[in-house]
Parts: structure tokens; C-alpha cells; sequence
């Protein structure tokens, strides 16, 4: 929504402005000035980046319109989750939930979270942190360490498309300007003509520059800034999931490692306390 809302008010700001000026809406339609300009940024994009980038940038980009964060309802299954599996352990012991860490999507446990199983990432740092510790005799530490370098990874392969969509932005301006030099190359050969043809053959080759900034500043650098704040959701989520895992695997209380998770979980979406403790009563 806000992504949507944010386009119309840099065109409405830019050619609301210009029109408010009296300015000839034609002079702004230069179709080829477009195809130079978005022609070498898609062609630098696609000379910058591996096969692999250049799909995750695609997929990122299919989904910007979705809602895809966090809500605060996401952040309190993943804690409600957690006690489940930190109660049966603590209940039962670590080879209780050998079956449900083997195969999530038949766990009993697993599947009251239908979104979290959709989650490959959160259920593969769950499934795999509990795998390690019923198969050797990692500290807690050690784990704890283990798991930052995990995220720190994944962080990684996760900014790979804003990074991408960045390095277009910083090029916009300068691919505007070889298309306005382009269009001065045009004009130079129209010296002959008269003073209202080489003004609009100036106008048109200037409108390159102007093209190149404002895609640059307005559309393409803020929607690499979008999918950075996305990854950074995601990480914000895992490592709430790490936080709760390393508390009760070091020897908290299920109740007492849910909270740890909770204290980490952002502020605009951080259930209450009470809130925790009601979910955890109906779930009893």
C-alpha cells in the first residue's frame, strides 16, 4: 500500500509541480530516452550479478507489493511454538521430539503453525539447533556461536538483491547523462534547423539527466532501501527463534526462554507480556 502510495506522490509531486508551471506535458514523453536509460541499467544489472542474484532480485521484486513482515501475530506463534516444543522436552526429554524435528510437517506440534511451516528458513534453524544438540554435546556457547555465523550468512544472501538494485540506483544518474549526451550529439547535426527545433532537441537531450536522477532518487535506490528493510525483517525473526533456542538449550525455563525471546522481538510488533501469558493459558 504504502509502496503504491509513495510512487504517486513523487509523480504527482514532480509533474504536478511542472504543470503547475505551464509546462508542456509532450516535452516529458521521450520513449527513447527510456529505452537508452533502462536498457543500460538492465544491462548493467544483469552484467553485475550471477544467475542466482539476478532471480532472488526478481523474486524480491514480484513480492514488494505483498505483505510480507512480520506481524505481531507471526512473532507470538513462533514463541507459542517454541514453549511447545521447550514443555515436551523438558516433559519428556530430547528424544520425544526426535519424530517432529525428522519430519515437521506431520508433527502435531508443527502443524497448529500452518505460516511457520511455510517458513523453510525458521524451520530448518529450529529443526537443525535441536538436531545438533540431541546428536552431540555442544555447548551452549559454542551453539550460540554456531548459529551467528548461520544468520550472518544468510543475512548476506538475503541483501543480495538490494544490494543489486543499489548498485542500478548509483548508475541511473550517470547512464541519464550519457543519454543527454547522446541527444546533444543529435542536436548538433540539427544546427541548420531553426531555433524552436534545436530547443526541443536540447529540451529532449537535457530530459536524459532529469530521467536518469529521478528514477535513480525516486523509484529505484528507495525500492533497493524497501528490500533492505525486508531482509532486516527476516533476520529480526530468526533471531527471536535463536534467542529462545539458546536460553532453554543453556538451561532456562520454557516460560523464562519465551520471554528471552520476546524481550528481542521489535518494538512495533512485541506482544505484552500479559499477551504471552494469555496465549500461553489457552494453549494449555
Amino acid at each position: 500500500m504504502f509502496f503504491i502510495l509513495g510512487i504517486i506522490v513523487v509523480l504527482s509531486s514532480v509533474i504536478g509541480g511542472y504543470i503547475l508551471e505551464h509546462g508542456n506535458l509532450s516535452v516529458l514523453f521521450q520513449p527513447v530516452e527510456l529505452l537508452i536509460i533502462g536498457g543500460a541499467a538492465l544491462g548493467s544489472f544483469l552484467i553485475s550479478n550471477p544467475l542466482k542474484v539476478i532471480k532472488a532480485t526478481v523474486g524480491s521484486l514480484l513480492g514488494i507489493l505483498s505483505s510480507s513482515s512480520h506481524n505481531k501475530e507471526d512473532y507470538i506463534d513462533a514463541l507459542m511454538l517454541l514453549n511447545g516444543v521447550f514443555y515436551k522436552i523438558r516433559q519428556q526429554g530430547l528424544v520425544s521430539i526426535e519424530s517432529d524435528v525428522d519430519d515437521p510437517e506431520k508433527s502435531s506440534l508443527f502443524n497448529k503453525y500452518p505460516k511457520i511451516l511455510n517458513n523453510h528458513r525458521a524451520i530448518n534453524l529450529i529443526t537443525d539447533t535441536l538436531r545438533i544438540v540431541m546428536t552431540t554435546t555442544i555447548a551452549a556457547h559454542e551453539l550460540d556461536a554456531l548459529i551467528d555465523t548461520e544468520l550472518e550468512t544468510y543475512h548476506e544472501e538475503i541483501l543480495a538483491p538490494s544490494k543489486a538494485i543499489t548498485f542500478v540506483a548509483d548508475a541511473l544518474p550517470a547512464l541519464g547523462i550519457v543519454a543527454a549526451v547522446l541527444g546533444i550529439v543529435l542536436t548538433m547535426g540539427k544546427m541548420k534547423e531553426p531555433p524552436e527545433v534545436l530547443g526541443a532537441s536540447v529540451g529532449a537531450a537535457m530530459l536524459g539527466t532529469f530521467l536518469g536522477v529521478l528514477l535513480s532518487y525516486g523509484f529505484v535506490g528507495p525500492i533497493g532501501k524497501n528490500l533492505e528493510h525486508a531482509a532486516g525483517e527476516k533476520m529480526n525473526y530468526l533471531n527471536v527463534l535463536k534467542v529462545a533456542l539458546i536460553s532453554f538449550l543453556g538451561g532456562s525455563a520454557p516460560k523464562v526462554a519465551v520471554e528471552f525471546g520476546r524481550r528481542v522481538i521489535p518494538e512495533n510488533v512485541q506482544p505484552s507480556f500479559a499477551e504471552i501469558e494469555e496465549s500461553l493459558r489457552k494453549k494449555k
